[in-house]
């Protein structure tokens, strides 16, 4: 069982004292394995696991460790210590890392989507699908026990898969290198922690 994008509770006490310990319960009567936590700040993730007395067992951080974002990379250790399977999600940081761009509600900066979008055009122009890139980049961080990706074809499945079992050719690799240095290198770990929350707040206002 996952608690899903837990920075969304109206205070972390409520996960600590309240969903974990329920979800510790279905463990307990064998209605489920295993206990894990998603979100986005990756700090939250951290703050949730070291004031637990849930054992957690999983963490899912998405978009947190991309072509774009490697913020993950220092709370590695951390989750390691303490024998926590990591769930490396969204390598193709929601679309942003893709031919086709992202979706129109995507939270990330006007100039992240711009430099991810120059990417873009930088591919295609070369005859090369930006994802494929994005993903073959996640895949080489060892430390990470799964990598999750969403599709919604069987022809981003078949390219996925070839990445994985093929990686990717000389002429991507140096193509790779170059749209870090010409455009990605310039919104590195430019998040947008805190983003989402404020619309959804903001949203929730009117139904109060």
């Amino acid at each position: 069982l996952q608690v899903h994008d837990i920075e969304f509770a109206p205070s972390l006490e409520i996960i600590l004292t309240q969903t974990l310990p329920e979800l510790s319960r279905q463990v307990a009567i064998g209605k489920a394995r295993y206990i894990g936590i998603t979100g986005y700040p990756v700090s939250v993730l951290k703050k949730c696991v070291e004031r637990s007395n849930i054992n957690i067992s999983c963490v899912l951080s998405y978009t947190r460790l991309t072509l774009i974002d490697d913020t993950l990379l220092q709370y590695v250790p951390f989750f390691k210590k303490h024998n926590i399977g990591l769930i490396n999600a969204a390598l193709p940081c929601m679309g942003a890392l893709t031919n086709n761009g992202p979706p129109s509600w995507h939270p990330a900066s006007d100039e992240t989507k711009r430099q991810c979008a120059n990417a873009a055009q930088y591919c295609k122009d070369q005859g090369v699908e930006l994802s494929r890139l994005a993903i073959w980049h996640s895949l080489q961080y060892i430390n990470i026990d799964t990598h999750l990706v969403g599709v919604q074809t069987t022809k981003q499945l078949q390219m996925n898969l070839d990445v994985l079992r093929n990686s990717i050719t000389e002429k991507e690799e140096t193509l790779l290198q170059e749209i870090q240095e010409k455009f990605l290198s310039k919104v590195k770990n430019h998040h947008w922690e805190g983003k989402e929350i404020e619309k959804y707040q903001e949203g929730m206002k009117d139904k109060i």
